[in-house]
């Protein structure tokens, strides 16, 4: 297998998840000679993660894990372009980013982080690569637009299961607080260096495995297997094109800016103004996106004790002229940084670029 390594110096790859398996993808393709990345993750180095994460030192704990890998990056080869994303890969990170990409390598430990990368995949038209590791197991498959997809494979049960957060480093913290030694750093190494090399040949133009890789190191087997999922009805199906481009559009464009000109704005996260105490009626004013608004109520001095179903919650998935808060900005209503918007402008719909 001949590699072009004009194309992997000029392509342009986005990790979702910079723990053991992310640490080990972005080691692999920097020394492969790519030199455009996105990284994302939403957590902080800890202690438990410099037994099993190459790129991470004791001196970084406390900092926010996308800052360390990429200053690790430029060590190992200083030409590297590095974009990071700190936060949530179902909120925070743009599809425009997405589209950027010649390929994306999700390094994640839930089912509901594997959802959102496929949803954004599939609206933005990308390839991606799946990991996953526990113990002494570990799978890399690959999924491509009109191919498979990860929510049709996940059957009943899955679905059913999805927004459970399942991380394997609470798994992996208590079998060392009980004298066991880590396997992560192995499997990590396994997995990391398939979907390393299954990245490299979507970078290179060359065929992909179509099969599920499966590794088991208590008895070193190895095996791949059919994964071919696709339900035609699958409400994740859909293709966000084509794309606009519209002068003066901002994240710092207003709403009344927007509307003024006949547009309704279609949330991807609803918005919230404020939510109302069930039992007494009492008014308590939000203003942010609704996946934020859990945080608020802990964080506040008077409601903190209350769980969120103690409220009602006043949101908007769509924003037109009837909109009350027509002074904020795109960005205070939640839109991330290098999205695409969806208006409905004359009955039709149309996908904008910020």
């Amino acid at each position: 297998m001949e590699i072009d390594n004009d194309k992997l110096r000029h392509g342009r790859v986005m990790v979702i998840g910079c723990g053991a398996l992310g640490n080990e993808v972005l080691k692999n393709l920097v020394l492969m000679g790519v030199c455009h990345f996105t990284v994302v993750d939403f957590d902080y180095v800890e202690l438990g993660n410099l037994t099993r994460s190459i790129l991470f030192r004791r001196t970084d704990v406390g900092e926010r894990k996308v800052d360390v890998v990429a200053r690790r990056m430029k060590d190992i080869r200083p030409d590297v372009e590095v974009l990071t994303v700190f936060g949530n890969v179902a909120f925070d990170v743009g599809l425009g980013l997405f589209r950027k990409a010649d390929v994306v390598v999700g390094c994640v430990d839930s089912r509901w982080a594997r959802y959102c990368i496929q949803r954004l995949c599939l609206r933005a038209g990308k390839t991606w690569i799946d990991g996953g590791i526990i113990e002494l197991e570990g799978t890399a498959r690959v999924f491509k637009p009109d191919h498979n997809c990860y929510a049709c494979s996940l059957g009943p049960i899955g679905m059913e299961e999805l927004q459970r957060r399942m991380p394997c480093s609470g798994i992996i913290r208590r079998k060392e607080q009980a004298g066991h030694a880590p396997t992560t750093p192995i499997i990590a190494s396994i997995i990391g260096a398939v979907e390393a090399q299954e990245a490299v040949k979507v970078m290179a133009g060359l065929p992909t495995s179509q099969r599920m890789f499966y590794y088991e190191g208590e008895h070193m087997t190895a095996r791949t297997i059919d994964h071919n999922a696709w339900d035609d009805d699958c409400s994740l199906h859909e293709t966000w094109e084509p794309v606009e481009r519209r002068e003066g559009l901002s994240l710092d464009t207003t709403v009344d800016e927007l509307t003024q000109a006949g547009c309704t704005l279609l949330l991807n996260n609803p918005f919230v103004d404020h939510i109302v105490e069930r039992e007494t009626d009492v008014k308590t004013d939000v203003m942010s996106a609704a996946h934020l608004v859990e945080d608020f109520v802990e964080s506040h001095p008077m409601l903190r004790y209350k769980p969120l179903s103690a409220f009602y919650q006043n949101e908007y998935s769509s924003i037109d002229s009837s909109f009350p808060h027509k002074q904020l900005t795109l960005r205070e209503i939640g839109i991330p940084p290098y999205d695409i918007i969806r208006i409905k402008e004359e009955n039709r719909i149309r996908y904008v670029e910020i």
